[in-house]
């Protein structure tokens, strides 16, 4: 009766035992050995980590799943939690605060997820870590304090990420280096400190000269798992190996000119040259007063390895462009300058070649742009220079191809915008601007043509698009207007052939300016519009249709 007494109590206890511990998670598998106990969750729908964990837990392994964050408090009731293995997940984000409570955590794996930054004061609350594994993620920026709190760390896999530029303090930096140095800690190391870096897309130049003296250093307790890293940037090093490559010392750029003070006459061409040394390469800009306005041509070629030499060109110089010039020179480490002074002469005898900015007489300067469109029209902006010292009257001439008569306009000094109102659509206009009341100079005009009233927005916005990724001269203007600055003349199916060779028609022009209006007007070529202007005849039109249907 004993014997029954005492199997029924085992029997008891055996139940009670398995009752308290919770089931395993569905599609997961629960597991117990000498090690402790294991939950494995393998390509399961799992999209954040579970709360309801087996207590004691010792080792926790979930991959193929769509985890995408460690959210802070991820890990709450885990404190005996060793072995944390989150491979071939998707995520994407650790919260400052993920990691708290895994007091015990040695060993963290996170291959193949797509991590772009880790927060490394996260390790602050994993003393004990000694394996990060951290390959085939995105990681790009390794801070100079990244492994402060990592004291234990015996092995650190960063490879196969986008790392460019590491510096050396990274390493150096780290405790976990640090303690062979120490006095008296030679005996407590059992074994080198595992680093692999290998499969990263290397930017070697000066900003990863310290990395290359520590890897190439036979002093360092670290054991590279590849030895073989290579250069991938810039293009000269490509291919390089560490140990073949010599890197500079980072400097700031330093700029010369073979020229500080240049002296033209007015409508010459001149080309002002700055040379900066430095490294890593420095970025160079151009600054000017008139910059807005003015836009030249800048060209940066490569001299030598960490040598710039950027040319400003300045085609047929004006009056209007002496000045000052600064070339800006900078790169990660500073930044310098150069003023290169610009003085133009007028004109005496010289003859200056005709263009649509600069006048065929005179030392004046004007420049008209359509700048915006307003409710019923458009603005007009200008910028104007002249040699006498009085103030500049301006005189606005505004003409279109549906009346013969010219709309005068006096600007007095100190005005430089006007707003055209009442536009009418699918029009050719022309505005020309003269300083006092002179007649309008070639070259000083605008000539923009009007969209086709859709009567909706939409429409007009998609009829801008089309002409504008059509023809590349044409320039953007807010909708419903288009605005072409004439320089040239030349036929309209010429010109729209070869702004348009793709197209299987010539572009179609608006009506010509009548040539008796004024003499000035005759210079103007029309502009061309992708069948929204003016139809010949309806003869034409028919025919279009019928080779649209065909």
């Amino acid at each position: 009766m004993a014997s029954v007494s005492h199997y029924c109590l085992l029997v008891l206890v055996f139940l009670d035992s398995h009752a308290a511990q919770p089931s395993c998670l569905p599609g997961c598998t629960c597991s117990e050995d000498s090690f402790g106990r294991a939950l494995q969750c393998m390509s399961t729908s799992l999209g954040m980590i579970p709360r309801k964990l087996p207590e004691e837990l010792k080792r926790l392994r979930i991959e193929n799943s769509p985890l995408f964050e460690l959210p802070q408090g991820s890990f709450i009731n885990m404190s005996t939690l060793e072995y944390l293995w989150l491979n071939f997940n998707n995520i994407t984000v650790i919260h400052l605060g993920a990691l708290e409570h895994l007091s015990e955590l040695k060993e963290l794996r996170l291959e193949g997820n797509k991590l772009r930054s880790v927060p490394w004061t996260a390790f602050q609350a994993t003393p004990l870590l000694r394996v990060l594994d951290l390959k085939h993620n995105r990681i790009d920026v390794l801070p100079e304090l990244a492994l402060q709190f990592l004291v234990n760390l015996t092995y650190l896999d960063l490879s196969s990420n986008r790392l460019t530029v590491v510096s050396k303090g990274v390493f150096s930096n780290w405790l976990a280096y640090q303690k062979p140095h120490q006095p008296g800690c030679g005996a407590r190391i059992h074994s080198g400190l595992v680093l692999a870096l290998h499969d990263n897309p290397w930017l070697c130049d000066c900003r990863l000269r310290g990395l290359v003296q520590f890897v190439k250093s036979n002093s360092i307790p670290v054991i590279l798992v590849n030895s073989y890293l290579v250069c991938q940037h810039p293009l000269s090093k490509a291919g390089q190996l560490f140990h073949e490559t010599e890197l500079s010392v980072c400097m700031k750029p330093q700029i010369s000119t073979s020229n500080a003070s240049v002296t033209i006459q007015m409508g010459q061409n001149v080309t002002l040259r700055c040379l900066a040394q430095a490294s890593p390469s420095p970025t160079i800009v151009w600054t000017y007063p008139l910059s807005m306005w003015r836009e030249f041509d800048v060209l940066t070629s490569s001299t030598a390895e960490d040598t710039a030499l950027s040319e400003l060109v300045i085609p047929a110089a004006h009056l209007v462009d002496r000045g000052n010039y600064t070339c800006v020179a900078s790169n990660s480490i500073g930044r310098s300058t150069l003023v290169i002074s610009l003085q133009v002469q007028p004109a005496q005898t010289l003859s200056v070649p005709h263009s649509a900015f600069f006048p065929s007489d005179g030392n004046a300067y004007v420049d008209l742009r359509v700048v915006k469109q307003t409710v019923h029209g458009i603005l007009l902006e200008w910028f104007a220079v002249a040699d006498t010292p009085e103030e500049k009257w301006f005189t606005l001439y505004i003409a279109s191809d549906e009346t013969l008569k010219k709309e005068v306009v006096h600007i007095g000094p100190g005005i430089n915008t006007y707003a055209v109102d009442d536009l009418l659509p699918s029009t050719k206009y022309e505005a020309c601007l003269s300083l006092g009341g002179q007649p309008p100079r070639r070259g000083r005009c605008v000539v923009f043509v009007t969209g086709r009233d859709h009567g909706e927005l939409e429409g007009r916005e998609r009829l801008l698009h089309i002409t504008v990724v059509l023809c590349a001269v044409l320039l953007a203007v807010p909708v419903g207007a288009y605005v072409w600055a004439a320089q040239a003349p030349c036929s309209c199916r010429e010109w729209g052939l070869h702004c348009c060779p793709h197209r299987r028609k010539a572009p179609r022009c608006p009506r010509a300016v009548p040539q008796h209006r004024d003499c000035s007007y005759r210079e103007h070529i029309a502009v061309c519009e992708d069948r929204l202007g003016h139809r010949d005849d309806e003869g034409d039109e028919e025919k279009d249709e019928e080779e649209d249907r065909g």
